[in-house]
């Protein structure tokens, strides 16, 4: 297994989530090296935390992870692996909310680094509704434009950064996370009071898995099934319907993963389905895999393959 990520002078690693989003994280920790860290504090009402995942797979088939969607907007540069958009590849790209799973093949060596934005965070950057780039990858510097000299920096420099082969210090990838922080906050950002709120209502349908409806959700955050509506598409770039479904989702992969017997007919009526067969088909569509094989899956575990011996 790939070692623990080290903390950062004067930042301290946030190390792995909660795994939520991760297709099969037994597998997953295996063979990845996964940390997160927080941004500046002037950037903390927009930037939920930075996150570099690392790979070392020689010797080895190349790997497929699958990642869950999540209700936020990626910033991602790489160390070389290009990302089609309609404005040609590119290896740093702005990645809207992405309504369907995606499937990453991993070869060889190599990083990926990013920031992921609050529900409703990117909003100041793009200045135009989050829905508007819903599905979609943009080249980095189409929505930073105004900086686009500190973009290519910032690719450039990126180099081997994130392994810190050649300094056990930290100090790499403690600059890697400055150069971060200057390329947002050089935009400027204002505060804007409705996207901590709409931050906070996703907040709320991520940790109450009994929040199932849309008019529930309207109530309690004190406004209309319509405005919420509005408000999602403004700020967050998907419908409160698909935020709680997703949601609901993660719940369901979660329970699976957990290596406890699950009902799931009695998990379908608790997440809001009208019956199992929903929560299956909704399962089977993002996971790949009916939720009782997944399970069964997960208490196997997806073993390394042996390195080649050359």
């Amino acid at each position: 297994m790939l070692a623990a990520p080290r903390g950062e002078p004067g930042r301290a690693a946030l190390g792995w989530p909660d795994d939520r989003g991760f297709v099969h994280v037994r597998a997953a920790r295996e063979r990845l090296r996964y940390a997160r860290w927080r941004p500046a504090p002037e950037l903390a009402p927009f930037v939920a935390h930075y996150w570099i995942v690392e790979y070392d797979l020689r010797g080895e088939s190349p790997y497929r992870q699958r990642i869950l969607p999540h209700p936020s907007v990626n910033l991602v540069v790489t160390d070389g692996r290009a990302r089609p958009t309609a404005a040609g590849p590119t290896r740093s790209w702005i990645a809207g909310v992405i309504r369907g799973h995606y499937d990453e093949t991993l070869r060889d060596t190599g990083w990926v680094v990013g920031a992921r934005f609050r529900p409703g965070g990117f909003r100041p950057f793009l200045g135009m509704p989050v829905a508007t780039i819903t599905d979609r990858f943009l080249p980095l510097t189409e929505v930073f434009a105004a900086g686009e000299a500190a973009v290519r920096q910032l690719t450039i420099d990126l180099g081997h950064t994130p392994g810190d082969d050649a300094d056990d210090t930290g100090s790499g990838r403690q600059a890697l996370l400055n150069q971060l922080d200057a390329l947002l906050l050089a935009a400027g950002p204002v505060i804007d009071p409705t996207a901590a709120e709409v931050d906070g209502v996703v907040a709320r349908i991520a940790v109450d898995p009994a929040i199932a409806r849309v008019d529930e959700l309207a109530r309690q955050a004190g406004t209309t099934p319509r405005q919420l509506q509005r408000l999602f598409a403004e700020y967050v770039g998907a419908s409160p319907k698909w935020v709680i479904r997703l949601y609901r989702l993660h719940e369901a992969a979660d329970r699976a993963a957990s290596g406890e017997k699950v009902s799931w007919a009695a998990l379908a009526a608790e997440l809001g389905y009208s019956d199992q067969a929903h929560l299956v088909r909704d399962f089977t569509a993002q996971v790949g895999a009916p939720p009782a094989r997944y399970a069964r899956q997960g208490a196997a575990g997806t073993p390394r393959p042996p390195r080649d011996v050359p």
